[in-house]
């Protein structure tokens, strides 16, 4: 009996995610001696804030490690809800929280809970790599609605209009965005709820993981908007704008019956998340806030030394990221050329080309939606990405 035959079919529904393989080819490169900068991966490269390991440590040494409430420990479900009331303007109840391993397994507690078969599940493209693999993995419909740069990759309420169907369950977006940076504003949100008003039978999930790395103004939830703040799930967590990606800690807020159907799921798949994790996001939320913007301060003067790099290079265009720690340029001005006899065809082509030629590790926008972008994290030091930036248009100038 050949491999195949034991894999079940939903293994061939889902890709895997093109970060994490961009990531892994940089590694093997680095590991022939081979000098990469990886722009690759979304993670902040700052330590995490000292009271935060602090808590953790304390709870090591008094023994907190035993099993937690599948849904999280009474304080921390507490402090997410005072955390989400007193900065957002969101009215979530302790029980109403879900405490879980990093905000990817929240959004899929969430797409689990609520989508069956056939649910049309609607997406603004660009979207986080994730999202659409997410919902096929529960046989769920990924509808998309295109975005492109002239709209700074946002999308318009008579897009949502146009995309709604009898089928549509869900309406799943980030602001700020993965892969593009773009924020949408209050104005934006407010004509989206606008639609929303009209399709009662449809739940909002609003990925809010890069909230506090926002350069622009005062991040706004679309639950804050009383038209539909009784069917919003906000999906949030410690990773980007604490510096705790290795933790694993992320969280859900839900209206009641969506909180308790994703804690019956967890309950199944992974319990509770790590109790220190837990006792450490305490302290997180609840402490100073000062390191998180000095990180945050950091990666604007990066945003501004990329762009400037950018838009030297002939050929690139992209916009002005109002938040996360990406540029999301487009890169179709270079299909169709070639260096050394092979043409490059796609931006998965040049991405690999960036790679063996420039040593610079890059991800194809075909993984999110668009096959005329590249995404470049900046979420690394500042003299990297000035030898990055000029490998990159090194690299360019010499297709033809």
């Amino acid at each position: 009996m050949s491999e195949k035959n034991y894999l079940a079919a939903r293994v061939d529904w889902v890709n895997e995610p093109q970060t994490i393989a961009m990531a892994k080819k940089a590694r093997e490169l680095m590991a022939q001696g081979i000098d990469v900068i990886s722009l690759s991966l979304g993670e902040p490269d700052f330590e995490t804030p000292a009271h935060i390991k602090a808590a953790a440590i304390k709870a090591i040494e008094d023994n907190f490690s035993y099993y937690t409430p599948v849904a999280g420990i009474p304080e921390l479900r507490e402090a997410i809800s005072q955390k989400l009331i007193n900065e957002n303007n969101l009215q979530y109840a302790p029980d109403q929280i879900v405490v879980c391993t990093g905000a990817k397994h929240a959004l899929m507690n969430t797409i689990m809970a609520i989508i069956n078969p056939g649910d049309e599940v609607i997406i603004p493209t660009p979207y986080w790599v994730s999202y659409s693999e997410m919902v096929r993995l529960v046989e769920g419909v990924p509808v998309f609605i295109k975005a492109p740069l002239a709209q700074n990759y946002k999308i318009t309420p008579a897009q949502l209009e146009a995309a709604i169907t009898p089928n549509s369950k869900a309406f799943m977006f980030s602001s700020p965005c993965n892969p593009t940076g773009s924020v949408y504003s209050k104005e934006e949100l407010k004509g989206l709820v606008d639609v929303f008003a009209k399709h009662p039978e449809i739940i909002i999930i609003s990925d809010e993981i890069y909230e506090y790395i926002n350069y622009e103004s005062k991040h706004i939830s679309i639950g804050s908007f009383a038209e539909v703040a009784n069917r919003v799930v906000t999906i949030n967590g410690l990773s980007k704008g604490f510096a705790m990606t290795g933790w694993r800690l992320g969280y859900l807020a839900a209206p009641k019956d969506i909180a308790m159907a994703c804690e019956k799921i967890q309950g199944q798949f992974t319990s509770a998340t790590s109790g220190i994790s837990q006792k450490a996001a305490v302290a997180a939320l609840t402490g100073s806030k000062e390191p998180s913007i000095k990180m945050v301060q950091a990666f604007e003067r990066r945003k501004l030394l990329v762009q400037t790099a950018l838009e030297k290079i002939p050929g690139l265009i992209c916009n002005a990221p109002e938040g996360a720690f990406y540029f999301f340029p487009d890169i179709s001005s270079f299909l169709g050329k070639k260096y050394n006899e092979k043409i490059i065809e796609t931006a998965t082509d040049l991405c690999l080309y960036l790679l063996h030629e420039g040593h610079v590790s890059t991800v194809t926008g075909e993984a999110f939606g668009d096959e005329n972008c590249i995404r470049l994290s900046y979420a690394t030091s500042d003299e990297k990405l000035i030898v990055a930036m000029e490998r990159i248009k090194n690299a360019l100038a010499k297709l033809c």
